[in-house]
């Protein structure tokens, strides 16, 4: 795949909304985080050029951007990414990690995403719809990183099995999950904390657990 050229990154969220100034006056910390937001934004918005990301986004504290030249990167509206241990009371472990590591690797992801620290690391494709939320310190990655056998470790150690992971609209993914190659999680699934996943989840359905198992579904 031909490489893609740095893209313009579209306009911030407003400065203060109704609804920040009104959560500020009962929790004085989230003024400070919208204020800490504001100072940062020409250095988010340099982070963000890597790649294309719709109006509305907002980042509390840097994200750590990592794009193989050759590889595709598009996020929707209104992105939010905390990368700070003050942006979240549940304290991430380090900033948001978003990679792409091998030439023709496609990260897309719809509207109104949100994750606070966590990786998202794509060797192949990442596919994540709109209104997804990932909790703190979660790792989604579509590669093994290397190889399983010894030998073919020692002489290819980046030659490790990749398969795409497509996470539907709607999904909740609850702080320090594990989401591995080749799954599906269908659409208005929740994921509990500390599952590691590594089967598809159908609609609706409530996996905890390593290996993750379903617990129960949505009602209603």
């Amino acid at each position: 795949m031909a490489d893609q050229s740095a893209q313009p990154v579209d306009i911030p969220d407003a400065m203060f909304s109704r609804e920040s100034l009104r959560q500020a006056r009962a929790m004085p910390w989230k003024a400070s985080n919208e204020l800490r937001r504001l100072l940062i934004l020409p250095l988010a918005w340099w982070a963000l050029r890597e790649f294309e990301v719709g109006p509305g986004w907002r980042c509390y504290g840097l994200p750590i951007i990592q794009r193989h030249r050759g590889s595709v990167i598009r996020i929707g509206p209104r992105l939010s990414l905390r990368s700070t241990a003050r942006s979240n009371p549940l304290g991430p472990n380090h900033p948001v990690i978003i990679s792409t590591r091998r030439p023709g690797a496609s990260l897309t992801i719809g509207a109104d995403f949100g994750m606070t620290g966590g990786s998202l690391v794509c060797d192949e494709r990442i596919t994540i719809g709109d209104r997804v939320w990932v909790g703190a310190n979660t790792i989604i990655a579509d590669t093994d990183f290397h190889p399983l056998d010894p030998q073919r470790r020692r002489e290819s150690p980046l030659a490790a099995q990749t398969a795409p992971i497509h996470i539907a609209d709607d999904v909740f993914i609850g702080m320090n999950a594990l989401i591995l190659k080749g799954v599906t999680i269908r659409e208005e699934a929740v994921v509990g904390a500390g599952a590691v996943v590594t089967r598809d989840v159908p609609p609706r359905a409530i996996v905890a657990g390593n290996p993750a198992t379903i617990i129960g579904e949505l009602n209603g």
